[in-house]
């Protein structure tokens, strides 16, 4: 495993973070025993930074990592956020004890600032307090390190920096996506450290199973590692987020963060020449974070759009209608109700909570369109 220093903090975070917003889960809950394996195995192979937030996994995120950092927590940089963006100082300071508490530790290294616009900074966070309610919360020793996240504009996100109030962001960066490249060169000339999320584009550079490799052919199957290897070839990202769901992933991870040479450009080449005959994928940018979810009409959001990648990027019709069909949740009283895209009402809460500005409604339409049962296989 490589270590790299989180700029002027000193601190060595392994390459490999790992993302715990895709914790497998089963019917809306994380799967805790298997998770926590999954989360023991990646420990032990060197990865020492570990990220979440309140509302990943439908709130479990943060509860099923501190269980699974029980006793091992010397070793560890624990990274999690505040999303709070209100007016009630108060309110920001209980979210953080409230995240202490689900972790079971008495100090969070890295505490991010969730989802940062410049605006929200502006005219609620400071004038509000917040941000004098975190200077507190770092002197009395309840957070080491103050950093934000954000899917601003760059422009914005440089303002961010300048404010001279944060140690570190974390922000999106990957093949598909480098509109941040030159805001990561400006965060490590400034001595932020600089966690990137993304790195294998939310999933859409990943095939999504083995069946897939196999039909798309071995270029597919390598892309994950180029992918990885793309973002921690630039000297300014400390550490790159994965979300990892099983130990074959963390273990091919682990691996391919290890290796320290770069893609060569045949290699890059190659991935940018496979996305760019699938153009498609840029008209649905879900990275799958499930900000948009719980749906008011039990609609499975992200997996309905993985279905319809499915069928749009590695054109598999077949397989992507039989992962549709498969999208079935379960009501508290135990009915059966399909997660399926024509449920959707276009009531708009979603929208509102992406942070890629998907036209949800519309996307959902073209999901029923192309997928529903109604279209035979």
């Amino acid at each position: 495993m490589q270590y790299r220093e989180y700029d002027k903090t000193g601190i060595k975070v392994s390459a490999l973070g790992f993302g715990c917003m895709r914790f497998p889960t089963e019917r809306g809950h994380v799967k805790e025993e298997e998770t926590i394996k999954i989360l023991h195995r990646a420990i032990d192979l060197g990865v020492n930074y570990l990220d979440s937030a309140v509302m990943y996994c439908n709130n479990e995120s943060e509860t099923v990592l501190g269980k699974a950092i029980k006793g091992r927590r010397d070793n560890l940089n624990i990274s999690t956020k505040n999303h709070y963006k209100g007016d009630d100082r108060g309110q920001w300071r209980r979210f953080l004890d409230q995240s202490l508490q689900r972790l079971g530790i008495d100090h969070i290294d890295f505490y991010h600032l969730h989802d940062l616009r410049l605006r929200e900074y502006t005219d609620h966070l400071l004038p509000n307090g917040s941000m004098d309610e975190a200077r507190k919360a770092k002197e009395r020793g309840l957070i080491r390190h103050l950093c934000f996240s954000s899917h601003d504009e760059p422009e914005n996100i440089i303002k961010l920096i300048d404010t001279d109030q944060f140690e570190g962001m974390l922000v999106q960066y990957n093949l598909l996506d480098q509109c941040n490249k030159e805001t990561i060169t400006y965060a490590h000339k400034k001595g932020l450290g600089v966690a990137v999320m993304g790195p294998v584009g939310g999933g859409r550079l990943v095939p999504p199973s083995e069946k897939v490799q196999t039909m798309a052919g071995r270029d597919a199957e390598c892309t994950p590692e180029i992918a990885i290897r793309f973002v921690l070839s630039n000297p300014n990202v400390t550490v790159a987020l994965s979300g990892m769901s099983s130990i074959k992933m963390v273990e091919e991870n682990v691996t391919t963060a290890s290796r320290s040479d770069p893609p060569s450009q045949k290699e890059a080449h190659r991935v940018l020449d496979i996305l760019e005959k699938n153009r498609r994928l840029e008209g649905l940018y879900c990275t799958g974070c499930n900000y948009c979810m719980p749906c008011p009409n039990d609609i499975d959001i992200p997996a309905n759009f993985s279905a319809l990648n499915l069928f749009r990027v590695w054109g598999l019709e077949k397989l992507a209608k039989r992962q549709y069909a498969a999208l079935v949740d379960r009501k508290r009283d135990g009915e059966p109700v399909p997660g399926w895209a024509e449920a959707c009402i276009e009531c708009g809460e979603c929208e509102s909570k992406c942070p890629q500005n998907i036209p949800i409604g519309k996307r959902l339409r073209e999901v029923s369109k192309a997928l529903s049962p109604n279209n035979p296989v």
